[in-house]
């Protein structure tokens, strides 16, 4: 299984790919709109995200309107969805700036019946300024590769990365049987049918996620950290990639940022075609997953990447 990576524009890089990749999960975290420039922490003392006087190096410009985000966005999502495997899913990380404007333009282009859903991530920070209503959370956009193959995607519900505890009171009111292990369980008949839940394997996730807080990548006192503005932690790529992926999948990320989705894709036995065109970007990545010890191929012939 060779990983391969790349500094260029997200669809240069599709262009650029041999004719049998494919992609089993897409992720793209894009630019958000925040209207300013991004910059990262390179050393002590320097400040990352929003560009201020005590800043690192400039990582992106993210200054576009959501209109000129989803124009720019539009023709590397249909590049994407060109290489994408059938059944494949694609996983849209935006926030409330323009979410909604790409959700329309992701209607569009895969089809309205493609949609699969979204999830609601609260990476736990505090609220902004003194008034107003304070926005807390951030939306991925769940697609298909298309509607009619809506039932061929992966969803790996069973997983322990996609569960949570039952509530002390549901555990208390419903769970009264034991089977011979000892194991503590309910059971339910549906259509004629008995279901076994076990306590301990706890329920099925739901659309919002509360648990993994964005911080433990954007602190100096984690070794996680790499100081890339918008960093992403770990384990919320690390949930995404076992929820729609299977192990040998390929998975990818051409707005990779930091290479959080190459390091959680390597480190669970997925391949990952990555790639971002900021130069920063491409560095930090580089040297995260050199620092993992992932060994990748670099995809050659991508025009020069413009600046962000």
């Amino acid at each position: 299984m060779s990983h391969l990576f790349a500094l260029g524009d997200a669809a240069d890089v599709c262009a650029a790919l041999p004719s049998e990749v494919r992609f089993d999960l897409v992720y793209l975290d894009p630019p958000f709109g925040v209207g300013t420039t991004m910059t990262a922490r390179a050393a002590r003392g320097q400040a990352r995200g929003r560009r201020r006087p005590e800043s690192g190096p400039d990582a992106y410009d993210d200054r576009a309107s959501a209109d000129a985000l989803v124009a720019m966005l539009a023709p590397r999502l249909e590049a994407i969805r060109d290489r994408m495997a059938e059944g494949a899913t694609l996983y849209l990380h935006l926030d409330h700036r323009a979410v909604h404007d790409a959700k329309v333009a992701c209607d569009r282009l895969f089809g309205r019946g493609a949609f699969l859903g979204e999830i609601i991530w609260a990476p736990g920070n505090g609220g902004r300024g003194a008034r107003g209503f304070s926005v807390t959370h951030q939306t991925i956009l769940l697609y298909a590769r298309a509607a009619s193959e809506r039932g061929q995607v992966v969803y790996n519900a069973a997983d322990p990365t996609l569960r949570e505890p039952f509530a002390e009171t549901s555990l208390a009111m419903h769970f009264k049987h034991r089977d011979d292990d000892g194991r503590l369980y309910r059971e339910r008949v549906l259509g004629g049918k008995a279901y076994r839940y076990y306590a301990d394997e706890g329920r099925r996730l739901g659309s919002v996620w509360t648990d993994i807080p964005g911080m433990v990548a954007n602190t100096p006192l984690r070794r996680e950290a790499t100081g890339y503005p918008t960093q992403k932690p770990v384990r919320l790529l690390e949930r995404i990639v076992r929820a729609s992926s299977a192990p040998g999948a390929t998975v990818a990320d051409l707005m990779c940022g930091s290479g959080t989705t190459l390091v959680a894709a390597a480190r669970l036995g997925r391949r990952f075609v990555g790639g971002d065109r900021s130069p920063l970007a491409f560095a930090t990545a580089r040297a995260r997953l050199d620092r993992e010890g992932v060994a990748y191929s670099l995809i050659e012939d991508i025009p020069a990447a413009q600046p962000s």
